[in-house]
C-alpha cells in the first residue's frame, strides 16, 4: 500500500528502495525492498511524477508536475531540498551516467532543461515540441531522446549543447520512450495504440 493514484515508479540502483511518486496524494511513497513495505512518506505537493536516482543512491529527484519545483531527496536522511524555478510543469527526469546534469522535460513551456547538479541551476533550454513528455537518455549520456505529445514527434537532443539535432512525426499523442542500448534503438509508445520503433544511426 503507498499513496492516492500512484503515477511513477524507480528503484535504487542499491537494490534498497523502490521510489513512488503519489498524483493525489503530493507525496512520495519509500518502500524497502527487503520488506516489501512502506517504510517513509514523503511530503511534495502537486502532483509528483517523474524520479531519478543518482548512481551512488544518495539523491532522488523529484520533478513536482504542479509547481516550478523539482525536490532533491536526501536517502539516508530523506531530507528535502528544493531545486526551485526551474520552469513550467516539471515532468520527466533524466540524469547523466555520471551524475553532473540533470534533465528535466517542462511541459508547460515545451522546452528541455538542463540543470548543474553542482551548482544546482538551470544552464540551459531547448524547445522540442508542444508538451514534452517522457525522455530517455543514450546510455554513454550523449544524447536525449524526447516525445512531444501535443506536436506528435519525437526530438534527438544533444546532451553537450542542449542542440536539437533530429525531429521526426510520430503517430498520434506519443507518451512513452525507451533507448534499447544493443540495437540502438528507440521504442516510442503512442496513445492511439501503435509502438514504433526508431534506429538511432
Amino acid at each position: 500500500q503507498v499513496g492516492v493514484v500512484p503515477k511513477y515508479v524507480a528503484t535504487t540502483p542499491d537494490g534498497k528502495f523502490v521510489l513512488v511518486s503519489n498524483w493525489c496524494s503530493y507525496n512520495l511513497s519509500v518502500v524497502s525492498v527487503k520488506s516489501g513495505k512502506q517504510v517513509r512518506q514523503i511530503p511534495l505537493g502537486p502532483y509528483p511524477r517523474g524520479i531519478v536516482v543518482d548512481s551512488a543512491s544518495r539523491f532522488a529527484y523529484v520533478a513536482v508536475m504542479g509547481t516550478t519545483n523539482i525536490a532533491r531527496i536526501d536517502l539516508r536522511t530523506f531530507a528535502v531540498r528544493w531545486l526551485r524555478g526551474v520552469g513550467s510543469s516539471p515532468r520527466h527526469l533524466c540524469i547523466s551516467p555520471d551524475d553532473r546534469w540533470l534533465y528535466v522535460s517542462l511541459n508547460g513551456e515545451g522546452t528541455v532543461a538542463k540543470i548543474d547538479l553542482r551548482a544546482l541551476r538551470v544552464v540551459r533550454k531547448v524547445s522540442t515540441g508542444s508538451q514534452p513528455r517522457s525522455m530517455t537518455i543514450a546510455p554513454d549520456g550523449a544524447s536525449l531522446y524526447v516525445v512531444n505529445y501535443n506536436t506528435g514527434t519525437v526530438s534527438k537532443v544533444r546532451a553537450s549543447d542542449m542542440r536539437v539535432l533530429q525531429t521526426i512525426r510520430t503517430n498520434w499523442n506519443p507518451i512513452g520512450i525507451t533507448y534499447v542500448a544493443a540495437r540502438k534503438d528507440v521504442w516510442v509508445a503512442c496513445y492511439g495504440g501503435s509502438i514504433m520503433v526508431f534506429h538511432d544511426t
